[in-house]
């Protein structure tokens, strides 16, 4: 069989088989992504005549990070995954916290964005006189030949259920490089490493809804997530995340209920990733 037993090309993912080959399944890894900033491999994985590619990250090729000091880059993906489920935004593919061949790391399924190009771009940096309708702007840039450029995304609501999990997760690090959209619509994030920090910190790329209302989704997943982590959630992610780290997840959790709206770019930190793509 092929990697279509778990995940056909755009369609998608079933789940469950996807977990059970990611926590079970022979690795084999095939290279190393060379534009990472810690060790992150691809491989093969194997179980019962299913196959899949998967990102593996070892811990053991973590760099330390001097504002991330507990925990590793690879239980936060691991959390990260597990927050993305219990409210429903369901934006980040399978993953699991597993040995590998270079000992204990993430397992993610890979999401091919082969066909990103296909499926339509969501976010990037586009000529500043070109701006596609609709699109929401965030700032401006200019090109090595001195064109002005805006570093802009669609006003869609994948990407707003993503921009919601990131201010819940406190992400500071949303590249545009890190959503993957695929032909059948499906989209995703990735890259969670330095997610779920006690002081704000959310740095992305998806500011433009910012002050605006969430809509009626958003809150729905905010309280389907808080009675979650009052509950078995909150038991399972302390096996990823320190106690002030969940304190303040659910701290951010009430105060978007209490005051359902995106939030601004804070002047305490830069509120842009670099490289922004």
């Amino acid at each position: 069989m092929t990697d279509s037993a778990v995940r056909a090309p755009g369609e998608p993912v079933d789940e469950d088989a996807a977990l059970t080959l990611l926590r079970h399944g022979e690795m084999e890894v095939e290279g190393l992504l060379a534009e990472a900033s810690n060790a992150t491999l691809r491989a093969v994985i194997t179980l019962d005549g299913v196959t899949a590619r998967c990102i593996y990250k070892p811990v053991r090729g973590e760099r330390p990070l001097w504002d991330f000091p507990d925990g590793t880059l690879a239980d936060r993906e691991s959390a990260a995954y597990l927050v993305s489920v219990a409210g429903g935004w369901n934006v980040v593919p399978p993953t699991v916290l597993r040995e590998g061949p270079l000992g204990p790391g993430a397992c993610q399924l890979w999401i091919d964005d082969a066909y990103a190009e296909d499926a339509g771009q969501l976010v990037g940096f586009v000529p500043a006189d070109a701006v596609p309708n609709g699109w929401r702007p965030i700032t401006d840039a200019r090109g090595p030949d001195g064109r002005r450029y805006m570093l802009a995304h669609a006003d869609d609501p994948r990407l707003a259920a993503i921009a919601v999990f990131d201010v819940v997760v406190n992400n500071a690090d949303r590249k545009g490089g890190h959503v993957l959209c695929t032909p059948s619509g499906r989209v995703y994030g990735v890259d969670h490493g330095v997610c779920f920090h006690s002081e704000d910190k959310l740095r992305t790329v998806l500011w433009g809804w910012a002050e605006q209302p969430l809509d009626e989704s958003a809150g729905e997943s905010l309280r389907r997530l808080a009675t979650a982590l009052d509950g078995e959630l909150g038991q399972v992610l302390g096996e990823h995340l320190t106690g002030s780290e969940i304190t303040a997840l659910s701290d951010r959790i009430h105060r978007l209920l209490e005051e359902p709206r995106y939030p601004v770019p804070g002047s305490g930190w830069h509120p842009l990733p670099w490289p922004p793509m």
